[in-house]
């Protein structure tokens, strides 16, 4: 068997190639990408349909006693509630209202969260309860707090904790920095 010949190959090409000439080059304008389009009042009406959802009378949530409790923004993505829910970030402060009523509690919960920002924490727990003792109101601060951490603008997402953690009984919530 006979290797081949790399010259013979390079002065084959040469002759298939006699006769031609390269393509001239265009030089072509190149142009950042255009922005994507943008609806002109959409940031407004999603922030109107946000304000009109977070209206809601407490009783109006239908939170019931065993129910999980998960809420995030629409900027926070879902790998973030997925990891709060799995209770992967740390624990950096508590707050139990065991024993308030829901007016004491909504003070608690307010302070709680300012301190909480003002200290740079990222994730506390709040332990509401699982409103066993409320009767056939079902559970009143379980209720309440589902709507206060939703209208309070330094949460980012809550979850029902872990059952080591309270379970359905406390809330994770995650701060913004």
């Amino acid at each position: 068997m006979q290797e081949d010949d790399p010259d013979d190959d390079a002065a084959l090409f040469r002759q298939a190639v006699a006769g031609t000439r390269p393509l001239p080059r265009k030089k072509a304008a190149l142009r950042p990408p255009a922005p994507p389009p943008r609806a002109r009042f959409r940031r407004a009406d999603e922030r109107a349909a946000l304000e009109e959802s977070l209206q809601w009378a407490p009783a109006e949530l239908g939170v019931e006693t065993g129910e999980e409790l998960t809420y995030k923004r629409e900027f926070v993505s879902m790998a973030a509630l997925r990891s709060l829910q799995r209770g992967r970030y740390a624990i950096e402060d508590e707050l139990d209202l065991h024993g308030m009523v829901a007016r004491e509690a909504r003070q608690a919960v307010r302070e709680f969260l300012q301190e909480s920002t003002d200290r740079g924490l990222r994730c506390v727990r709040l332990i509401h309860g699982k409103g066993r003792g409320s009767g056939p109101r079902g559970p009143v601060l379980k209720r309440s707090v589902n709507l206060w951490l939703r209208k309070h603008e330094a949460v980012l997402a809550f979850c029902s904790a872990r059952g080591p953690h309270g379970g359905t009984g406390a809330l994770y919530i995650l701060l913004s920095a």
